[in-house]
């Protein structure tokens, strides 16, 4: 699906490469809400359901580090000049989209960018942050686990999140499920996470990989409960939404519960009377 046709191509050339080429950092942002709109309103209304605002700013950020590239400009320094003027999250993730790209030739160089971006106030920067990370992880996994490690014991509960949502095994992270110990090497830091909103992450997150190795994630259950502490109680009772579905009884014995309720589904003990776990 090609959203920029010729007219938004100019546009697009016209309000942000121009500017940015003169040096006009803050006109080249404050120009981005406006293509966007306009990609937005290319997307065919049925496809506006899989297709939407993130598709968006990912698609005008490849476009823009294209345009930056083929005409030698700064990449980086535009990149970072708009990402500093700040804005909504259009003009904010279009920056930290440049910047990723960027960051596959020079790594050390995006990362304040992306740890600024991964404790902003505004949710859907915080969720760009996290999605464009995730390429740098696959081109830089020990580069990128030292930086994880560190943002992981960070005091900001938003920092900790980006650390645990950017390592979820999504699509871009499908190779996690053959080396699972990388990101529970970093994951693990967490598991007495004190704060709910980081913490639901880490629990969704081992919740996730329990789909594709079940068995892994019993031990990790086991083991969370054993330690006794309610923090890792709660993220082990979270890691098993998944598990409930098909081992109820194995569930509620390693929980030492006999009703778990997710949502609006309750799985008591009392339904599997005589089953097995």
């Amino acid at each position: 699906m090609n959203l920029i046709d010729e007219n938004i191509a100019k546009k697009i050339f016209n309000k942000i490469v121009y500017p940015a080429q003169k040096g006009k950092y803050s006109e080249a942002a404050q120009n981005i809400s406006g293509i966007i709109k306009s990609l937005y309103a290319n997307i065919p209304d049925q496809k506006r359901i899989s297709y939407g605002r993130v598709y968006t700013v990912k698609i005008l950020s490849r476009h823009l580090f294209d345009q930056f590239k083929k005409n030698d400009l700064p990449i980086f320094e535009i990149a970072a000049n708009v990402y500093n003027h700040g804005g909504n999250y259009q003009i904010l993730g279009a920056a930290i989209g440049i910047l990723s790209i960027h960051g596959l030739t020079d790594f050390k160089s995006v990362l304040p960018y992306f740890e600024s971006a991964g404790k902003s106030s505004q949710w859907d920067v915080r969720e760009m942050a996290q999605m464009f990370f995730r390429k740098l992880i696959k081109k830089y996994p020990k580069e990128s686990r030292e930086f994880l490690l560190r943002l992981a014991e960070s005091e900001d509960a938003n920092t900790r999140r980006f650390v645990s949502e950017t390592l979820r095994p999504v699509q871009e992270n499908r190779w996690f499920f053959e080396n699972h110990e990388y990101p529970l090497s970093i994951i693990k830091k967490m598991f007495k996470e004190k704060s709910p909103y980081p913490r639901t992450s880490v629990g969704n997150n081992l919740s996730d990989l329990s789909r594709r190795l079940p068995g892994l994630i019993y031990g990790l259950v086991e083991e969370l409960v054993s330690t006794g502490d309610k923090n890792s109680y709660w993220i082990a009772y979270r890691a098993c939404r998944n598990l409930v579905k098909n081992e109820p009884v194995k569930v509620l014995d390693l929980l030492k519960i006999d009703e778990y309720k997710y949502k609006k589904r309750i799985h008591k003990r009392s339904e599997y009377q005589g089953n097995s776990s």
